[in-house]
């Protein structure tokens, strides 16, 4: 099933949605490249690992994020103790109680790993593209993963060899920096050519829009290649079957809409506005 939406739908960008979400674009994005390039080049995903913490209250919550145990404690059979260090195994017969302690919750870091993209010369491995997919962290100014982007961003922006194509599909978080001013948009894709860093192409992409295609630019004197990001999203969709996991009666998640954008939601999913649910 098609999500309802023409362009991006910002029901994916749910935190239990969105990891998987953003590396099965990456993949697809990569096979769609794939399937125009020549012998010359070669579009490969990249990952790269950053940590998020996250509140943990939950089984539930811990399920969504895939978190496993690296230790576990398991029960042996009746009351069998492994032999321990000098000692012989068996049954024990008596043991000290141990003090019961004050329990609290408290945040956990697990690694999060995440997807960009890669045009290199087939031969050589030369980087002409990287395609970037914001994440939550690349835009949260407290994280490491935000420094760690804006470090990135800086010394291949400096670079007079790499092109960057940013792709923003998060209405949430510090965007990174124009240094011009551009119509305001929920979502947005930037590219940077390294052979023009003085102008920058923006796509300024309304809730309503259809996503564009996009130049991916390579080598001189070779055309760039249409990146069709309406299709991906779409295919990507489809194939998460996404439509099973959202629930289209609720608000999407955070930041709220605005009245305009709430409307036109609301006239999309033929539904009464959400605010009164």
């Amino acid at each position: 099933m098609l999500s309802p939406f023409p362009g991006m739908d910002p029901y994916l960008e749910n935190k239990t949605l969105w990891s998987s979400f953003h590396n099965s674009l990456a993949d697809h994005i990569q096979a769609q490249l794939n399937q125009q390039l020549g012998n010359k080049y070669i579009a490969r995903t990249t990952p790269y690992v950053t940590f998020e913490i996250v509140e943990v209250t939950t089984k539930r919550f811990i399920d969504d994020y895939n978190i496993y145990p690296d230790v576990a404690v398991w029960q042996r059979p009746d009351g069998y103790y492994p032999e321990p260090l000098g000692g012989h195994g068996g049954a024990v017969t008596a043991v000290d109680t141990i003090s019961p302690p004050i329990e609290v919750e408290v945040p956990i870091e697990f690694p999060l790993r995440l997807f960009n993209v890669e045009v290199r010369v087939a031969g050589t491995k030369r980087l002409v593209t990287i395609i970037e997919i914001l994440s939550p962290v690349n835009k949260r100014p407290s994280h490491e993963a935000y420094q760690s982007y804006q470090r990135k961003r800086h010394d291949i922006l400096r670079s007079q060899n790499t092109h960057l194509l940013e792709i923003d599909l998060l209405r949430g978080g510090t965007r990174p920096q124009f240094e011009c001013t551009v119509p305001p948009a929920p979502y947005y894709a930037v590219l940077s050519r390294a052979n023009r860093r003085s102008r920058l192409s923006v796509w300024p992409i309304q809730l309503a829009d259809k996503l564009p295609v996009l130049p991916v630019p390579l080598l001189e004197p070779d055309p760039d290649l249409p990146l069709d990001l309406g299709a991906a999203v779409a295919t990507v969709y489809q194939r998460g079957a996404y439509d099973r996991e959202i629930d289209y009666q609720q608000a999407p998640p955070p930041p709220k809409l605005t009245e305009v954008e709430a409307a036109w939601v609301d006239k999309l999913l033929h539904r009464p506005s959400y605010t009164t649910i």
